[in-house]
């Protein structure tokens, strides 16, 4: 069970999974499945964003799997899942359904928390079957369904036609991150992350999203820029809480507030004052908060077999 190269030291540290399991996806794709905590306890699911991995729920499995299962995957081409040709809605739903088929027994129901792409990702499989069996309540981190680069305050002018170019230019750029440098560091923490962040924080964040591969990353850019997932919202039937950091620059509270409007049943919004858009690394007790509130009120143990009872006359 190695932990990733990447991976922050101390409190950030990833702690090693129960089992890891290769969940194939509809195309052949393969993907790298951790599973921590008691395998009878109730499920959680956690699905990352563009540019991180596994490691980026270090704190909500570490607290979670004492008396969860903690079910986390890394997209395609992220962590320890290997690169794929597709790229788009449809391989990330289609991903989504392959970890629920791989890790939950057929009707068993868990909480599944999206952050960024990753609630992007739960959006796009709202109307399939696998999520429809599964998935007994959502928690969406730090997220929206389109228009992300228009909405996007990365580049502090006005917004309009030249701050959505030179966004898009920004968020898609081709270039190596190269090593975790002062200046890099700077850099991530201004277009990622709140002003109370601590260097711990940071420094974990930074190392996952520098760990990303350029072309993956610039692949999947792509993808968030034409992204329109407004359909999927309302598609999204299930008991749905949304949370989001008052200063995230890259999926600002607007779309939040859209998504509020949209979903057929939102628990409702918590706006993180001063908390960015890494908001499980920089709020990770509020983060894991909903979680837990969440599988308190939607989901049970894990589902048992039926006991077969012997009729009278065949035990005579």
């Amino acid at each position: 069970m190695s932990r990733p190269a990447h991976a922050a030291p101390g409190p950030y540290a990833p702690p090693a999974p129960a089992r890891e399991l290769t969940a194939v996806s509809a195309d052949g794709s393969r993907l790298h499945v951790e599973v921590h905590g008691p395998e009878r306890a109730p499920a959680v699911v956690l699905a990352h964003g563009w540019t991180c991995s596994t490691a980026f729920w270090a704190a909500q499995v570490r607290e979670l799997a004492a008396d969860h299962r903690v079910i986390a995957y890394d997209q395609r081409g992220h962590g320890r899942t290997p690169a794929s040709p597709a790229c788009g809605t449809d391989a990330l739903a289609d991903d989504l359904e392959a970890v629920l088929a791989a890790t939950l027994e057929p009707g068993e129901r868990a909480v599944v928390a999206g952050h960024s792409m990753g609630g992007m990702t739960v959006m796009a499989a709202s109307s399939r079957p696998a999520f429809r069996e599964h998935a007994a309540a959502v928690l969406l981190c730090s997220t929206g369904s389109s228009r992300l680069v228009a909405e996007s305050t990365v580049v502090p002018i006005r917004a309009g036609r030249v701050r959505t170019w030179l966004t898009h230019r920004v968020l898609g750029s081709r270039a190596p991150l190269g090593p975790v440098t002062p200046l890099a560091r700077r850099i991530l923490k201004y277009g990622t992350m709140g002003p109370a962040s601590t260097p711990e924080m940071v420094e974990a964040c930074a190392r996952i999203v520098h760990a990303c591969p350029r072309t993956v990353r610039h692949a999947w850019s792509q993808v968030l820029g034409l992204l329109d997932l407004d359909h999927g919202v309302r598609e999204l039937r299930v008991p749905t809480e949304i949370v989001v950091g008052t200063a995230d620059r890259l999926t600002p509270p607007v779309h939040a507030r859209s998504l509020a409007a949209a979903l057929p049943h939102c628990l409702g919004v918590t706006e993180l004052p001063g908390v960015g858009h890494m908001t499980p690394v920089e709020a990770p007790e509020a983060v894991t908060g909903r979680i837990r509130a969440l599988v308190a009120a939607h989901v049970t143990s894990r589902v048992t077999a039926p006991t077969h009872v012997v009729p009278a006359e065949e035990s005579a």
